[in-house]
């Protein structure tokens, strides 16, 4: 019983994490791309045409958009915030799935002064869409050298339209506000095929490293090209840290609950001891004795794993089904049914369940028989 309930914690834990896993990061993944390109020499770069068709030509990329980030002052209403103005070119919505998150208004058109802000943004604000009673202005430093003579030079201004609000997570409503990218040029002063960066969706099947190797060629290795998992290091360490720190303490509880099994495999060879010292006496080896102890201790490991795995399969795939414990009244708990935590959890339970028959069996002896 120990051993089935300890299985069944460990596997319905892990697949909770799992799930919890996958939810946290649907958040970045609906703004993350899948490869994102940046310059290494500085903040911005040019495109050529060529290089464009080159781009379009690698087997597994899917789309690709081209963007400008920049951090720039947004002001309205006499407030002022500090955050990133991303600029997008047509093809971003198939890179991203950032139009889904969008809950009002609607995403901005191509050659306009149209923006999306963030929830967290427009709320800091109190900022609603197509007030025209009050702007929202954008300032960014000028580029250029030398002294300046009027603060007015000194920036480059805009008066931009909202024209959607876009809600992800607390950290990403307040990081972005997005415009055309023909707009986040002429605001930088940038050239027309000046950009700071490109996303790339990619196939699922591609080979990563392959379509990484042959960007690099396109941009003479001048590039730097992160993955989704690379974008978001810190996110992927904690959530992975926290996945093990769990796996830990669950398998501390089955190294708690094996103590039992040493403790009934040596009860019973105090209860058997008759029986061995027998066995002994008609010529069977020490080391004989031991296996049958070994054996029937692994073997109770094995099939209170295999139940106990079999009830953590069924609560998780009936919290799947049914929705059967709530966060919050529309949100059900995450849980992920996966093989790798199956296989995970029948490793440890065996191979601990196995060193437990072992401790146990080895106090089957000469001494403990004469």
């Amino acid at each position: 019983m120990g051993i089935i309930v300890g299985a069944m914690a460990l596997f319905v834990v892990l697949s909770v994490f799992s799930g919890l896993k996958i939810f946290s990061l649907s958040f970045s993944n609906d703004i993350d791309p899948d490869l994102k390109i940046r310059s290494t020499l500085g903040k911005s770069f040019l495109i050529s045409a060529s290089q464009e068709t080159e781009i379009e030509q690698i087997e597994g990329v899917v789309s690709y958009s081209k963007i400008i980030e920049e951090r720039v002052l947004f002001t309205f209403d006499g407030k002022q915030q500090v955050t990133y103005l991303k600029g997008v070119d047509e093809n971003f919505n198939q890179v991203n799935a950032i139009k889904k998150t969008i809950f009002s208004g609607d995403w901005l058109k191509k050659d306009t002064y149209q923006v999306v802000v963030g929830y967290g943004i427009s709320n800091e604000f109190s900022m609603g869409l197509l007030d025209y009673n009050h702007y929202l202005e954008v300032l960014a430093p000028r580029p250029g050298k030398g002294n300046i003579e009027n603060p007015d030079e000194a920036f480059n201004k805009m008066t931009l339209i909202p024209v959607g609000i876009y809600a992800i997570s607390e950290d990403l409503d307040s990081k972005y506000v997005f415009a055309d990218l023909g707009l986040a040029q002429e605001l930088l002063e940038y050239k027309t095929n000046q950009i700071s960066g490109i996303e790339l969706k990619i196939k699922k099947d591609a080979d990563e490293n392959t379509i990484i190797g042959k960007l690099q060629n396109i941009f003479n290795n001048k590039i730097t090209i992160k993955n989704r998992a690379q974008l978001n290091e810190s996110l992927y360490k904690m959530l992975n840290t926290e996945n093990i720190a769990v796996y830990l303490i669950f398998t501390l509880v089955i190294i708690i609950a094996l103590f039992n099994l040493i403790g009934a495999l040596i009860m019973m060879i105090l209860d058997k001891k008759g029986n061995l010292k027998t066995l002994l006496n008609l010529g069977t080896d020490i080391k004989d004795l031991r296996k049958i102890f070994l054996l029937q201790g692994t073997l109770l490991s094995v099939f209170g794993g295999i139940i106990g795995l079999l009830l953590g399969v069924g609560l998780v795939l009936l919290q799947q089904e049914f929705e059967l414990v709530m966060i919050t009244p529309t949100l059900a708990y995450p849980v992920v049914f996966n093989i790798e935590n199956v296989l995970i959890v029948l490793a440890t339970i065996i191979t601990l369940g196995f060193i437990a028959s072992l401790i146990a069996s080895s106090r089957v002896s000469k001494k403990l028989l004469d």
